[in-house]
């Protein structure tokens, strides 16, 4: 993405005033700046989220289960179409942050001062739409929330043993709740293979829903803390991901076609990415999501007909003076629609399933 002095075509020194330059033309490419970020950003957000959505609520449709039936030459068989669904509805909270000075300030504001404020916006908003999202996915108590045009609806967590029926698992032919927050009973210095490997244990807890883990390979990727990177590369099966600057030999095993998703990823093992997301995935945490098949989240909006647009935007307070008081406003809401494509853990030896302190809601 380039900078407002790229798009504007002009020099970005110490001395290309705004003042110079023109506030209007600043302005629309600063709305430019930001049209190329929200698109990045929407790209950047498929591993979490299926879709945006204006409805506050919605029902979310299920696949079913059974068998075909057996039939006679003669006779068709019965009619019988997908049945299942649950409601899931989705919040709409508006953030934002200013960028003002006075006159002299606007005077002495240059090119290359805008785009470091633009950038530090950008930023703001990155790390706060990634609260929201581990929120939503981290937190396991559904939210009772006070939609200001809908009243109170409920907003849904994964699966969470709240009296929702999903359709069948493997080797089951009986609709049951689930729950995909799990405790693991030992601690991170205790991961191992088998029973005490997290990634295993979130893979198998989704894919029961989605036809199993398949030989031929599926996206299960597992976003982890760095206190558990030693050990999980430290268990068989484990692939570390390919140098593109050092060339493997012969007999070794090499990994590729990883997934462009958030934090590190550094190998491949068990039919699971591992993905080392530090400084966001907390310590004794885990999250793991199948990416063949719809994100767990929804992401809420304005509807078009409101003309309040969609994304991060800059909204002018002043018209003659658009850069003077610059207001930035971005309205959003996630919820669970899929309800069963992600699973989290908490990696402790006493105690149960407690979402991280950052994440609680």
């Amino acid at each position: 993405m380039s900078g407002i002095a790229g798009i504007l075509n002009t020099a970005d020194s110490q001395h290309a005033f705004i003042a110079n330059v023109g506030q209007a033309l600043v302005f629309d490419a600063v709305n430019t700046l930001l049209d190329q970020y929200n698109e990045e950003i929407n790209a950047s957000l498929a591993v979490f989220v299926e879709k945006t959505t204006e409805d506050f609520k919605v029902r979310y449709l299920l696949p079913g289960g059974g068998y075909l039936q057996e039939m006679g030459r003669q006779a068709p068989a019965a009619a019988a179409k997908a049945y299942g669904y649950y409601d899931v509805a989705f919040p709409l909270r508006m953030y934002g942050v200013e960028v003002a000075g006075d006159r002299v300030d606007l005077a002495y504001l240059t090119i290359a001062q805008m785009d470091v404020h633009l950038k530090n916006v950008m930023t703001q908003d990155l790390n706060t739409m990634r609260l929201r999202i581990l929120t939503s996915l981290f937190e396991d108590t559904n939210l009772t929330y006070i939609d200001e045009h809908h009243g109170t609806i409920t907003i849904c967590r994964l699966a969470n043993t709240d009296g929702t029926l999903y359709p069948p698992v493997l080797g089951t032919q009986v609709e049951a709740d689930d729950h995909h927050y799990i405790y693991s009973g030992y601690d991170v210095a205790d991961i191992a293979a088998g029973a005490n490997n997290p990634a295993v244990a979130l893979r198998d807890e989704i894919s029961e829903h989605f036809g199993g883990v398949s030989t031929s390979g599926r996206q299960f990727v597992y976003f982890h803390g760095a206190d558990q990177t030693a050990y999980l590369e430290a268990i068989a099966g484990f692939v570390p991901v390919s140098d593109r600057f050092i060339q493997e030999g012969a007999d070794t095993a090499t990994t590729g076609g990883w997934p462009n998703v958030p934090g590190r990823i550094h190998g491949r093992g068990w039919g699971v990415w591992l993905s080392e997301w530090d400084g966001w995935i907390p310590d004794k945490f885990g999250i793991e999501v199948l990416m063949d098949v719809p994100a767990p989240l929804v992401m809420r909006v304005d509807p078009a007909a409101t003309g309040l647009g969609q994304g991060l935007q800059l909204v002018a307070k002043d018209v003659n003076h658009p850069m003077q008081r610059s207001s930035f406003e971005h309205r959003y809401g996630f919820g669970c629609g899929n309800r069963l494509s992600a699973a989290c853990i908490s990696i402790c030896e006493t105690g149960s399933y407690v979402p991280p302190t950052a994440y609680d809601e």
